[in-house]
């Protein structure tokens, strides 16, 4: 299974629809928020199921505030990620996560990419595709993939 993990677009879409063409085929796209009214945009760009979160500039949106559904065999909890306070940590986050069973914690908000693959819990965070904020601001996405045992594997791309 091939997942694309985007966040923070902010509207701007053309280094989105430039991942897609690079990592076309998808078994599945999920954006983590602020895309600002792209979503119908988003969604017809490719043809696999879309999932999108609300973020804090996605005003009048009726787009969800999270979500959560099954990956193949994992369970998982996607938001914006601003309601649980993650410009400053994770903590919030992860307690959410871990209450409510989830494997796999996605969130957007913060622009800089994130990744800590641990036994009992994934969180991660693809950074922005738009506005990154990290050192060398470089605009990333995180690729996920399941493969044939089940098993996820992540990595944290830079265009």
């Amino acid at each position: 299974m091939r997942i694309l993990i985007v966040s923070d677009t902010h509207g701007r879409d053309a280094n989105l629809k430039k991942v897609v063409e690079m990592t076309k085929p998808l078994d599945c796209l999920i954006h983590l928020g602020d895309v600002e009214g792209s979503e119908n945009y988003i969604r017809r760009m490719v043809p696999c199921p879309v999932r999108i979160v609300s973020g804090n500039n996605d005003f009048f949106s009726d787009l969800p505030r999270e979500i959560e559904f099954e990956l193949g065999k994992y369970k998982v909890l996607m938001t914006h990620g601003h309601y649980y306070y993650v410009s400053l940590n994770t903590e919030e986050l992860r307690r959410q996560a871990r209450t409510r069973g989830k494997d796999i914690v996605m969130f957007g908000h913060t622009h800089k990419p994130y990744l800590d693959v641990r036994e009992d819990l994934t969180v991660l965070n693809p950074g922005s595709l738009s506005y990154p904020r990290q050192e060398g601001r470089r605009p990333s996405y995180i690729w996920m993939e399941i493969d044939d045992k089940g098993a996820a594997h992540y990595e944290v791309r830079y265009l």
